[in-house]
């Protein structure tokens, strides 16, 4: 049963951001927990206004377990937004068992400007650990999607292209007549972050016309990527006229059974 700590601390939370698009209630479940977005602004480096939005997921554990925490700005870098998640998360831990968001969110105003500092040692340690690692692919993962429709395509496209420049994915948006599928490669727990933010944000239009959440993805595969498959360089939206374009565009990755699993089977 969903928390009545977590049901209190989002109605105090909605009041405290009662602003246009501060706060943005995704999603209140009985088994998933509760998902919504705070946005705030923030003072960062040399005194520069930093829009945050933070989406937080909070399980229906919380607050006996951490909420799952993505930031996302158009001031940050992907690698900013990193560390300010990773210190957000490190945060919460001080406030186990206690309803946490709105200290979390405090916290992030008073520490923004030093957490970005910080944010550039950050980059120069992956760089010299990348230096001497031999596995540089290790824990890269494939994800293969498959969404049943877009009615707002134009706006669709772009907001999957943004998540997965913020969350360093690389892959396929794939066209071929109706079937529209996402293939994603990237770090698991980006990956993970991903599936929320698709899940979770109005990022279509209903049939009449208002704005409405993804309820028709489906994911058809999730695995570890092994050696034989290629590499995508970045992320690209693609249409294909025929079943045999679309077909090699997987075995051209390596990932033909990948192909003739999931994808064949969904057109029989």
């Amino acid at each position: 049963m969903m928390s009545e700590l977590a049901l209190e601390e989002l109605s105090a939370l909605s009041a405290i951001y009662c602003g246009r698009e501060e706060c943005d209630v995704l999603a209140v479940s009985e088994t998933e927990g509760i998902s919504f977005r705070i946005q705030t602004s923030v003072k960062g480096p040399l005194g520069t206004d930093v829009l945050l939005k933070l989406l937080f997921h909070l399980p229906i554990s919380y607050p006996s377990s951490l909420p799952n925490i993505s930031v996302t700005s158009e001031q940050l870098t992907r690698t900013q937004c990193m560390v300010v998640r990773e210190r957000l998360l490190e945060e919460a831990k001080r406030h186990f068992s206690q309803p946490m968001v709105h200290e979390l969110i405090l916290w992030i105003q008073q520490n923004l400007k030093h957490v970005v500092e910080q944010a550039e040692t950050s980059v120069c340690c992956q760089k010299s650990t990348l230096s001497t690692c031999t596995t540089e692919d290790d824990g890269v993962w494939t994800v293969l999607l498959h969404l049943d429709h877009m009615r707002a395509k134009r706006k669709y496209v772009k907001t999957v292209e943004k998540w997965c420049t913020d969350l360093n994915l690389r892959g396929r948006l794939m066209f071929m007549g109706k079937m529209i599928l996402i293939l994603l490669q990237g770090d698991r727990r980006n990956i993970k972050e991903y599936l929320i933010l698709q899940k979770t944000s109005k990022v279509d239009m209903d049939s009449s016309g208002k704005k409405c959440k993804e309820k028709m993805i489906s994911v058809l595969s999730e695995t570890k990527a092994q050696t034989e498959h290629r590499r995508f360089q970045e992320f690209e939206v693609k249409e294909y006229s025929t079943l045999d374009e679309l077909q090699n565009e997987f075995k051209v990755a390596g990932l033909g059974e990948l192909f003739s699993e999931f994808v064949l089977a969904r057109l029989k």
